[in-house]
C-alpha cells in the first residue's frame, strides 16, 4: 500500500507558508486513505504557482498551457477511464483565461476532480489582481484598487449543473482532507475550490482573515447538501465564505451519456491495423 511518501515528486519552491502546501497534502493524504498507488491517478495542471503541484506530486502529470488544464484533463479522463484524473490550477488560471473552459466541464459532468487555489491574487507575476479579487483591492500594480467586480465561481457552477461542489480552506488540514477523499470519490466532475492564502503578496485575504469569516456548512441546521437552490442561498448569504460539502448530486457521467463508449480504456485497446487495410487504401492511391 502507498504512503505519502510515495506520492512526494521535486522538491516545492512555494514560499514558505503558501496555502499550496496543505492543498497537494490533503491531495495526497487523501489518495492514500483511499487506498490509491501513484499511477492511479493523473493530475493535469495550469500555469501558475498553483500548476507546479504536478511536479511535486509522484503522478502521472502534465503541466500544460495557461487555462488549459481542463479540456487536456476531459481528454485524459474520457480517454482513460482506469485512471483518476485531476485537474489542478489558481483562481487566476482557472476562473480568468481558463473560465469558458470551466463552465463547459461543468455542464458536462466529465468523470474527474478540479481543484481550484484560491488566492485571490496572481502570485507568480508577483502580485496583480485575479478575477476573485474584491473590487478595490490594492496592489503593486493597482495602486488605487481594483475597479473590477470578482467572479463568483460556486454560483457559476451550481447555476451551470455542478454534481459536486465543495470549498476547503488550506489552514483546516483535517476538513480539507475530508473534502478531497469525497471528491475523488465522486462519480462525475468534482469541483473543489480552495481558499490558498498567499503570503508573500495578498496581505488582505490572509490565515487570519479566512479564520475570522469563514463559516463551516455543518453550522447551518438542516442543512441538505442534495437541494442546489439552498446551496446557492448559502453562498450568497456568506458571500462565499463557507466551507464544506456544498453541494452533491448522483447524475450520469459525460462518459455514461455518449453512445457506445468504449468499456475498455483506449491504452489497453489493441489500436494496430490489420495490413489488409493498409493495402486496400495504397490500392486507392496506385
Amino acid at each position: 500500500m502507498a504512503t505519502m511518501k510515495d506520492f512526494r515528486g521535486d522538491q516545492p519552491t512555494w514560499c514558505p507558508g503558501c496555502g499550496h502546501f496543505s492543498v497537494m497534502a490533503g491531495v495526497q493524504k487523501a489518495a492514500v486513505d483511499l487506498g490509491m498507488e501513484p499511477h492511479d491517478i493523473a493530475i493535469i495542471s495550469g500555469i501558475g504557482c498553483s500548476g507546479k503541484i504536478s511536479e511535486y506530486t509522484r503522478a502521472y502529470g502534465f503541466h500544460t498551457l495557461h487555462g488549459r488544464s481542463l479540456p487536456i484533463a476531459q481528454g485524459a479522463a474520457i480517454g482513460n477511464k482506469d485512471v483518476k484524473v485531476i485537474a489542478a490550477g489558481g483562481d487566476g488560471d482557472g476562473y480568468g483565461i481558463g473560465v469558458g473552459h470551466f463552465v463547459h466541464a461543468v455542464r458536462r459532468n466529465v468523470n474527474m476532480t478540479y481543484i481550484v487555489m484560491d488566492n485571490n491574487i496572481y502570485g507568480l507575476t508577483k502580485g496583480q489582481t485575479s478575477p476573485t479579487s474584491a473590487q478595490g483591492f490594492k496592489t503593486k500594480s493597482s495602486p488605487k484598487g481594483s475597479v473590477e467586480s470578482p467572479v463568483h465561481p460556486l454560483e457559476t457552477a451550481l447555476v451551470n449543473g455542478v454534481t459536486f461542489l465543495a470549498q476547503g480552506f488550506s489552514g483546516d488540514i483535517k476538513g480539507l482532507n475530508e473534502i478531497m477523499k469525497a471528491a475523488l470519490q465522486h462519480k462525475g466532475f468534482a469541483l473543489v475550490n480552495v481558499y490558498s492564502p498567499c503570503v508573500t503578496f495578498n496581505k488582505v485575504n490572509t490565515y487570519d482573515y479566512y479564520k475570522e469569516n469563514l463559516v463551516d456548512v455543518s453550522s447551518f441546521e438542516n442543512y441538505d447538501p442534495t437541494d442546489r437552490m439552498q446551496a446557492i442561498q448559502k453562498v450568497r448569504e456568506t458571500n462565499g465564505l463557507i466551507t464544506g460539502i456544498l453541494f452533491k448530486e448522483d447524475r450520469p457521467t459525460f462518459q455514461e451519456l455518449t453512445p457506445d463508449f468504449p468499456e475498455i480504456a483506449i491504452t489497453k485497446q489493441d489500436l494496430s491495423l490489420d495490413v489488409s487495410i493498409l493495402e486496400e487504401i495504397e490500392k486507392q492511391f496506385a
